[in-house]
């Protein structure tokens, strides 16, 4: 885990125009994405894909994301940040602050740690920092493959989107959570620290996965 400073965001809605700053805390990220390997392992679980376990693990919804946090956190010895039951649309997840486990960054968090103390539209050249449409062959590629930002984060942008805590817009979108990043099959224009998407909370496809936070 790589410890992030903190500091603050301004973040952007490009549909509605609006902006608004969000003061970030100091927080622990992971240097890349859950991997096929680590996800199936804290699962107990054979890998479908053995072939292929240093790629990020994709076809995960944001509550199997939500899963895999507190199971990490049991097998590590620390308190889960997550609690839940059975509504399909996650909305009684609850999120206890005060817990020092694994959990998805907040949309803030991310952009932030994105960033890197940078403000231009991504921390470097596309095609040395990010797996995208014209370079990725089509295919989710090795986590760590290209060049990290200043603080040591690789696969920030491109190889996949990555789920975050946030609700995008529950007076319009109801239940639906934001992912963030870009992914290997995304033109430049969804390679933006600041591009935003969202999706319902079970939605899996194969460029979608997530990384995990811990705060201090």
């Amino acid at each position: 885990m790589i410890e992030i400073p903190p500091g603050r965001i301004l973040l952007h809605d490009e549909g509605t125009k609006t902006g608004w700053t969000v003061e970030v805390g100091a927080f622990r990220l992971a240097p890349y994405p859950v991997t096929r390997e680590l996800y199936h392992a804290v699962r107990d679980e054979a890998s479908p894909d053995p072939a292929r376990p240093r790629t990020p693990v994709t076809d995960v919804s944001w509550k199997d994301a939500v899963l895999f946090c507190n199971l990490l956190s049991r097998a590590e010895g620390l308190t889960p940040c997550y609690s839940a039951g059975d509504d399909p649309d996650g909305q009684d997840v609850t999120f206890d602050r005060g817990a020092d486990g694994y959990r998805l960054p907040s949309e803030a968090e991310w952009e932030y740690a994105c960033r890197a103390g940078t403000h231009g539209v991504r921390y470097g050249e596309l095609d040395e920092i990010a797996w995208h449409r014209g370079n990725s062959g089509g295919v989710v590629h090795d986590v760590a493959t290209r060049a990290p930002n200043a603080w040591g984060l690789h696969d920030m942008i491109g190889n996949v989107w990555e789920w975050c805590w946030d609700l995008y817009d529950p007076g319009v979108y109801g239940p639906y959570r934001v992912f963030r990043g870009g992914g290997a099959h995304d033109l430049p224009r969804g390679c933006r620290a600041s591009c935003r998407r969202k999706s319902h909370p079970t939605l899996r496809i194969d460029d979608l996965g997530f990384r995990v936070a811990r705060s201090p």
